[in-house]
């Protein structure tokens, strides 16, 4: 047995497992006709270890590593002993409960057998274009339990020592709408397991078992021993965040649930406790507990191990606790099949947050902090026929440009994809309108859809489509989530402001053949939908409109020639700029009015403190020692033993001792969401909770809460205790 391997062998290794799996998402892509695959990149390839262990990813979406992970080890347990698992053989595996996120997301699994021994697998998945649940392609909104969801299996064996099993392939195809697409899913995840089989063969051939297997099981460890030494270099405490999710016009009326969040980071773990969070809904926003055990680490492989290959040794530093029979550990038979755009979404925000929260606690990863990436998900899914009659499903692409977070040090992209997947994207116009009977009137950037802050978020888009071509001239719209039409779940960190309100409208009797080429421009009834099943019908014009990336940093610190910029490339405009960011632009000469500037951010000071002037000169940034305790980008502990106290780095107000929640200890202000700029709804449901500076009346921190919920306490104990 080999138990050390050269490095310069290792690296070979190492770099070959990771072609193997480039190479076969390439042949995924190759062969699937889906856009929502090939486009948007909603798949993903990887291999395991024979035990199941995660060992290398590839790109799409993060939060199925870990749970195609489970997905093997289930194949693994129901598989290993009789009826076996041999060389040649392949299996299907979607079982919400049991390892996959919702049925649609299909995985395929290929052991690879080398010289008669088991000693790895290749997993993957893509969205399949329909499951066979009670809405068309699987997302269920009319779901009230996981029967509803289409046909979901524990495990199949689809083909045996290499032969394909007519009667399961038949069966599983005569339970979907669109058999002949679905036949093309499975044939490319089929395809990519295939290329990865073949080449982890070669590899084992080249250098052995004992040599391969040893230096998978180094790469896991030195992963572990990498994210704990990260671990340690994070101060220890308790960082809490907390998301809504908003569902409009139920059959239970307009329903608003809570998920909550605890990380606690201690030496070298990390724990995420979910206590606190609602229970189980009776829509299909829910998800499993393996689904949130993914949900949780697609912001961690980025976000804190960006340098570190993301395998199973990442999840070892790592615990979750999630209450059963709550949204985020649901029991069975509650329906799942929204989980990915439903409750993974929000774990992936909260996920985000806390750790966005942990790096911005430090001197040395303060770079890393960004505030949420694409609050929310909208998929719509459109069945109709086309031009020659034939029904067909398509899948619009439109949710996956989303928008990056203002970030530390830099604003949020725009249009900039998602943290969970990082190469996700749109299909282009002339792809979409290839594929299916509509027609688009615009595709188009969203002015002001970023959360302001000193890194402003980076905005989305909007677009709208007619029927076109169709024998029916109409389509039907199977359109989630719901999620952020009322809260806003792009929120910002350290004092910057939510992204926009996502909005989706049905104008009915519609200007359509005027053509209009933006939201103001649409005219017509009005039908606001988020989660549900409509038909889009001759003249009438669907709308939709994403979440903009959160804001960084108080706004009124963001350099007023960036603001310029902003407002003469119209990603901001000109009344935002003013009364949000307190810049004046002189709009005949196209340059700031530095000193209107100046009287606008001083005015708004006074506003943020109840008309009382600043106690300290707060134009600019005062020079305050770092005393290497941050709390976030406004704030550190300082001094000394039991005499540390929390001080404002802006302009060096001594705020409370360290032991004290100082946001008991600040100026508070709790104002409609709508004041963070427009297309921001104000519900009457949703508040900013805002916490200034008392001296300099800095922006602090801002909670999006519902009602009159209490505001969010960390408590970093290596620097407060």
């Amino acid at each position: 047995m080999v138990t050390k391997v050269d490095p310069l062998t290792t690296e070979i290794i190492r770099h070959k497992l990771f072609g193997v799996v480039e190479e076969a998402v390439i042949a995924l892509e190759n062969v699937s006709g889906t856009p929502i695959t090939n486009e948007a990149h909603d798949m993903m390839v990887s291999l395991y270890r024979a035990n199941g262990d995660l060992l290398v990813c590839g790109v799409g979406f993060l939060h199925h590593l870990t749970s195609a992970a489970q997905a093997v080890k289930g194949i693994i347990d129901i598989f290993a002993e009789e009826p076996g698992i041999f060389e040649g053989d392949v299996f299907l595996m979607n079982d919400s409960y049991s390892g996959a996120l919702h049925a649609p997301d299909v995985y395929i699994i290929r052991p690879i057998h080398f010289e008669g021994k088991l000693v790895a697998f290749a997993a993957t998945f893509v969205h399949v274009s329909d499951i066979g649940g009670i809405d068309v392609a699987g997302f269920c909104p009319s779901a009230r339990e996981v029967y509803q969801e289409g046909i979901q299996t524990k495990g199949l064996k689809i083909i045996q020592r290499g032969k394909l099993r007519k009667d399961i392939w038949d069966t599983f195809l005569n339970c979907v709408r669109d058999s002949a697409v679905v036949a093309l899913d499975l044939r490319s995840m089929l395809a990519a397991t295939h290329v990865a089989r073949e080449r982890m063969v070669d590899l084992h051939h080249d250098y052995g078992i004992d040599v391969v297997d040893a230096v998978c099981k180094g790469v896991i460890e030195e992963s572990e021993q990498l994210l704990r030494k990260r671990l340690q270099e994070i101060p220890d405490g308790v960082y809490r965040a907390r998301q809504y999710y908003d569902l409009r016009n139920t059959e239970l009326g307009d329903k608003v649930y809570r998920v909550e969040l605890a990380a606690t980071k201690e030496g070298d773990t990390l724990t995420y406790d979910f206590t606190g969070t609602d229970e189980q809904s009776v829509f299909s926003i829910n998800c499993s507990y393996w689904a949130s055990w993914g949900g949780l680490f697609a912001p961690i492989f980025p976000l804190l191990c960006w340098d570190i290959p993301w395998n199973e040794g990442v999840t070892k530093p790592v615990k979750m606790v999630a209450p059963e029979g709550t949204l985020v550990n649901a029991r069975r038979p509650a329906p799942v099949s929204i989980a990915t755009i439903g409750m993974v979404n929000v774990v992936n925000c909260l996920s985000l947050q806390v750790i966005s929260k942990m790096l911005g606690a430090t001197e040395k990863y303060k770079h890393c902090a960004t505030a949420v990436w694409h609050g929310t998900h909208v998929v719509e899914f459109i069945n109709g026929l086309l031009p020659s009659g034939e029904f067909s499903i398509y899948h619009s692409t439109e949710s996956f440009p989303g928008s990056g977070g203002g970030r530390a040090f830099k604003d949020g992209v725009d249009n900039g994809g998602e943290i969970p997947n990082t190469v996700s994207r749109a299909a282009n116009i002339e792809r979409c309108e290839l594929n299916f009977s509509l027609q688009y009137l615009y595709r188009r950037v969203v002015p002001d859809s970023g959360g302001p802050g000193k890194y402003r978020g980076g905005c989305s888009h909007e677009w709208a489509y007619i029927p076109y071509g169709s024998p029916e001239n109409k389509f039907t719209s199977v359109l989630m989530p719901g999620k952020g039409t009322l809260f806003t779940p792009s929120l910002g960190i350290f004092g910057g402001l939510p992204g926009c309100n996502a909005d989706y409208i049905e104008f009915r009797e519609s200007n359509a053949s005027e053509w209009p080429s933006r939201l103001s421009e649409t005219k017509g009834r009005e039908e606001y939908i988020s989660f549900g099943v409509t038909d889009i019908v001759g003249d009438d014009i669907f709308y939709g409109r994403l979440c903009g990336g959160g804001g960084y940093g108080d706004p009124l610190d963001r350099d007023p020639e960036s603001v310029l910029s902003d407002v003469l490339q119209g990603l901001v405009t000109s009344g935002p700029a003013r009364d949000i960011y307190g810049v004046v632009i002189d709009l005949k000469n196209n340059k700031v009015d530095v000193e209107a500037t100046r009287k606008q951010r001083l005015a708004l000071r006074k506003e943020r403190l109840g008309g009382k002037e600043p106690q300290v000169d707060a134009r600019k940034r005062a020079d305050i020692p770092p005393s290497g305790r941050r709390l976030g980008e406004y704030l550190q502990v300082a001094g000394t033993g039991k005499q540390s106290f929390i001080q404002c780095t802006w302009c060096g107000r001594k705020i409370c001792l360290a032991d004290v929640q100082w946001k008991d200890k600040v100026v508070r202000r709790k104002v409609s969401v709508a004041e963070s700029g427009p297309l921001r709804r104000d519900s009457g449901l949703f508040f900013m909770r805002e916490f200034f500076c008392p001296s300099c009346a800095t922006q602090l921190d801002v909670d999006v809460v519902y009602n009159d919920d209490l505001p969010l306490y960390d408590k970093i104990h290596k620097w407060t205790k």
